[in-house]
């Protein structure tokens, strides 16, 4: 019996061509979630750090301690300075008269006064500086003692002008008083940090020649022992003028107010160029 060949077949290994169907949308492409997840770590190390780090941090620590001690001193020097600045009041440029009617313009308006022409003078070359005028008609060194403090305290002036104890000397009232008032006014003045210019007055004759002279000579004597300025006397070639005074004998015209000027205004020139 004879067996039949056996038969072989040869499909093809690869498609040349296959048809897909179209898709029913618009695909995007996206990556891999498994790559995705590959990539990013899922804890975060909690691993101490290097010590290199470590280091680095520690040397920064004693910097800043370094830097804190050596500035300390100085940081708390800035402050105390600061705060002393902030609570105390600054000195004013002013000059501060306190006397009496010779000062306050009697028989004549207040910008006829020689205070007046005076402030008016120094603005010329001291425009921050400004008078204030606290002169009273008939005032005593003791009026002016109870009013002095709160003129201070008010002003807070540079310089204070005494021009009072004409009405002391005019009453009779004790040189040994007189003084003393005069003294105080000084201190006051200076302890408030002001310069102080002592202005001599002159009262008639007809009071004695001890008593005049003993009046006249109390202003030098309270300026060297306060270290007050003592200005010239203020009626120096007025009071021996009678054109240049008024009826009463007494207070100067307004013509001779230029000329009190012309006495005080070199010695305040002075003091203002210590300051």
């Amino acid at each position: 019996m004879t067996r039949p060949p056996l038969a072989s077949s040869s499909p093809a290994s690869k498609p040349n061509r296959v048809d897909l169907p179209e898709p029913e949308a618009p695909t995007i492409a996206t990556d891999s979630p498994d790559l995705i997840s590959r990539v990013i770590p899922f804890s975060i190390s909690s691993s101490p750090p290097a010590m290199g780090t470590r280091l680095w941090r520690f040397s920064v620590l004693i910097m800043q301690l370094f830097l804190y001690r050596l500035l300390r001193p100085g940081i708390v020097l800035g402050c105390l300075c600061l705060a002393l600045a902030l609570s105390s009041p600054a000195r004013s440029q002013t000059v501060l008269v306190l006397g009496d009617s010779i000062s306050a313009a009697y028989g004549m308006s207040l910008e006829q006064g020689w205070v007046a022409m005076m402030s008016e003078a120094l603005a010329e070359d001291y425009p921050d500086h400004r008078m204030v005028n606290a002169s009273i008609s008939g005032d005593t060194t003791a009026g002016g003692l109870r009013r002095l403090p709160e003129l201070l305290q008010q002003h807070q002036p540079a310089i204070v002008m005494l021009q009072l104890g004409g009405n002391d000397g005019l009453r009779g009232y004790p040189i040994k008083n007189l003084r003393a008032n005069l003294r105080q006014l000084a201190q006051l003045s200076r302890d408030s940090g002001a310069q102080v210019i002592l202005l001599p007055v002159a009262i008639p004759p007809n009071y004695g020649n001890r008593y005049t002279s003993a009046f006249t000579q109390s202003y030098a004597v309270v300026a060297e022992e306060t270290g007050s300025t003592l200005a010239p006397l203020i009626f120096e070639g007025v009071a021996t003028d009678p054109a240049l005074m008024q009826p009463d004998g007494i207070h100067p015209t307004v013509a001779a107010q230029p000329l009190l000027v012309d006495n005080v205004l070199p010695t305040l020139l002075e003091v203002l160029a210590t300051l």
